[in-house]
């Protein structure tokens, strides 16, 4: 009965060091594996890519000149009555609080309302929110560029108020991408900044 155990506890032992071995050097080459909330269907490298907007200042950008430094990137737009600005100050309050920690992460806010959304408009609304927040606009085609880029939903409602006053329905999630690694996960609105600069500065340890 010993020998049965002892086998028992062996082979347990090679199929832990198995396991092991596939994470550290096998299977496991997800260096950002500790670091995600969930996994994500098709793998991270279904999400983010090329793209060319223009800035605030009227240049046009692409993604290497905009993500040159890890960014939290979001799809919404400044007209937006309510969950824009809150998901934006919350995005700007995540940059804050990993500078308080060393780390730099770029805030970078892209509309999916290029007929009001100005560069002026766009300096006016991230200005307020962080000093380095970037807002990126375009052409309607740039813009669905980018969005089908990162797989986000927007649709612009009809207007019974006349053609300046419509809302955009769009989705939510907050985009952490990173400069050589590309797009590594997504938050939605619903997690507090706090727990988010935990999760990005795992993100920014690994890398």
């Amino acid at each position: 009965m010993t020998r049965i155990y002892a086998i028992a506890a062996g082979a347990v032992i090679l199929l832990l060091s198995a396991v092991m071995w596939l994470v550290t050097m096998g299977g496991g080459d997800d260096r950002y594996a500790q670091c995600r909330a969930s996994a994500i269907a098709g793998g991270s490298d279904q999400i983010g890519g090329p793209f060319t907007l223009v800035d605030e200042t009227g240049a046009t950008v692409t993604e290497k000149e905009v993500i040159d430094e890890p960014a939290l990137i979001y799809f919404g737009y400044t007209y937006c009555p309510d969950i824009c600005p809150l998901d934006a100050a919350r995005n700007a309050e995540v940059a804050t609080l990993l500078e308080d920690r060393g780390y730099s992460v770029k805030p970078v806010f892209i509309t999916i309302d290029p007929e009001r959304d100005t560069p002026e408009q766009l300096a006016d609304f991230t200005d307020y929110l962080h000093p380095r927040m970037v807002g990126l606009t375009g052409t309607a085609e740039q813009i669905k560029a980018a969005s089908q880029a990162y797989r986000t939903y927007y649709k612009k409602q009809p207007s019974e108020d006349g053609d300046d006053y419509y809302l955009v329905d769009h989705s939510t999630f907050s985009y952490l991408t990173l400069p050589e690694a590309g797009f590594v996960d997504y938050f939605r609105r619903d997690e507090p900044a706090e727990d988010m600069a935990e999760r990005i500065a795992c993100f920014l340890d690994a890398g």
